[in-house]
C-alpha cells in the first residue's frame, strides 16, 4: 500500500458539490492499494499514518504525530499512485489493485484508523473528488508498506 501523506492546516474533499470530509490541522493521505498487498499492508499503514512524526514539538522538530497532537486524517483513494511510469508516456495501471480488492482495503484502512484516532474523514472511492488543502510547510512523505 502506499500512502503519500501531506501535513496540512486544512483539507476537503468534495463530490458532486457536496463536501465527502473535512479536517483542520492534520494529515491528508492519498492512499493507494497495490495487487499484491495483504491484511498486514492494512495494518501497517494505518500504524505508520498514526505514529509517523511530522508535526513540530516546542523546540521546533518534527517529533509528534497527528495522533500526537489529536489532529484530522483526510483519506482519500487515489488508485494513480500505484501506476508504472517508468516508460513510455501513458502510465500502466497494472500493479494497482483491482477495484473490488481496493475499495474493501480502503475501507479496512478507515476502518483501523477510527479505532485509534477520533477524527478520521475519507474521500469516496471511485468517485470525481475535488480535492482541496492548505500544505502545512510544505511536509509531504511517501509511505509505503
Amino acid at each position: 500500500m502506499i500512502g503519500l501523506i501531506q501535513r496540512v492546516s486544512h483539507a476537503s474533499v468534495t463530490v458532486d458539490g457536496e463536501t465527502s470530509g473535512e479536517i483542520g490541522r492534520g494529515l491528508l493521505v492519498l492512499v493507494a492499494v497495490h495487487r499484491d498487498d495483504t491484511e498486514r499492508d492494512v495494518a501497517r499503514l494505518a500504524e505508520r499514518l498514526l505514529g509517523y512524526r511530522v508535526f513540530p514539538d516546542a523546540a521546533d522538530r518534527m517529533n509528534l504525530s497527528v495522533a500526537d497532537i489529536s489532529g484530522g486524517l483526510l483519506l482519500v483513494p487515489q488508485f494513480t499512485l500505484a501506476a508504472d511510469t517508468r516508460k513510455g508516456t501513458r502510465a500502466s495501471f497494472t500493479k494497482g489493485a483491482a477495484p473490488d480488492m481496493a475499495s474493501a482495503y480502503f475501507d479496512a484502512l478507515v476502518a483501523n484508523c477510527r479505532e485509534q484516532l477520533e477524527n478520521v474523514q475519507t474521500g469516496r472511492f471511485g468517485a470525481d473528488m475535488k480535492v482541496s488543502l492548505l500544505n502545512d510547510g510544505p511536509v509531504t512523505f511517501w509511505l509505503e508498506t
